[in-house]
């Protein structure tokens, strides 16, 4: 049982205790959190032009939505502004950016009625980021560019968070992964062949927890969280923002949510950049989260464009 809170007032210290037991966390607009918004706007706003992106799908061919996706989804994540953004959203929610490390953000698009689901805009079936290599001390933070409804943003199931699920983590490797398949996600418009974790088994989706918050309101949560992408059947396409954080003495001290099913290999370690001065971890402390210690030409960091 998770409970979701809402416009806590524990410490950065106390909220990460409950996330990694499996609570929630949502937060009301603030001044960083808006400025990232409106930030993020524009540039969705000027890749597509005069048409209103939420709609436009319903106006463009899929080919050159995910076209389009290619090009403004790396220019988002690489941009500057991003990194000047995060640590000022990290501290007006209680976060200390000299301990609190973050990796750079990624722009979501869930369309709605299947219209691109794969590739570029691939909707999540039911996983755990845990799955994907990332350590069980990182925390997800999400929120809306648009304003969302339950029909289109995303569902928890929470009674599986420390639940043990069948899964096929045990064949994804985060360094094979970024050398291999991270490249080619607009490649992949009418199905997405790359071999993801998943389920090998049914997953009860109801009950779930639907989380709805105005565009610029924060939610927070574990990424040993079982979520999903809400199949979108709301007639607009979401645009999303999210990023991913560790905090140096979790890091140090190996704390976080209990492992519960996660058995992949390699770590998204290296990714986090520190808040204060954009600085990585310490290959020492990376190399501690790493089962099997990489070979000398794993791609340990993705610096593509995806």
């Amino acid at each position: 049982m998770s409970t979701v809170m809402v416009e806590s007032t524990l410490t950065d210290d106390e909220r990460r205790a409950r996330l990694y037991a499996g609570d929630l966390f949502v937060y009301g607009p603030k001044p960083a959190t808006l400025a990232f918004t409106e930030f993020t706007r524009e540039l969705v706003r000027d890749a597509f032009g005069d048409l209103d992106p939420e709609l436009a799908q319903y106006h463009m061919p899929v080919e050159d939505y995910a076209a389009l996706l290619a090009e403004l989804k790396p220019r988002f994540i690489h941009h500057p502004r991003c990194k000047e953004l995060i640590p000022e959203v990290l501290a007006e929610h209680g976060a200390d950016p000299a301990k609190t490390y973050f990796d750079v953000p990624r722009l979501r698009t869930s369309t709605s009625d299947d219209y691109l689901t794969s590739g570029i805009a691939y909707a999540f079936h039911p996983h755990r980021d845990t799955w994907y290599s990332a350590p069980f001390c990182q925390l997800n933070w999400w929120f809306p560019v648009f304003d969302i409804v339950p029909e289109n943003g995303l569902a928890f199931h929470p009674k599986y968070f420390g639940k043990p699920v069948a899964n096929s983590s045990s064949t994804y490797n985060y360094y094979e992964w970024n050398a291999t398949n991270r490249a080619s996600a607009a490649m992949h418009v009418k199905s997405d062949t790359r071999v993801q974790p998943k389920p090998q088994e049914e997953v009860e989706l109801f009950p779930q927890t639907r989380v709805v918050a105005p565009s610029g309101g924060m939610l927070i949560f574990s990424g040993q969280q079982l979520h999903s992408s809400v199949p979108n059947t709301s007639g607009r396409t979401r645009f999303s923002i999210d990023f991913r954080t560790v905090h140096y003495d979790d890091v140090v001290g190996h704390i976080g949510a209990p492992n519960a099913d996660s058995s992949c290999t390699g770590t998204t370690m290296r990714d986090y950049l520190r808040g204060t001065d954009l600085t990585r971890l310490s290959e020492e402390l990376c190399l501690e989260y790493d089962e099997v210690p990489p070979k000398t030409d794993a791609i340990l960091v993705y610096e593509g464009t995806a």
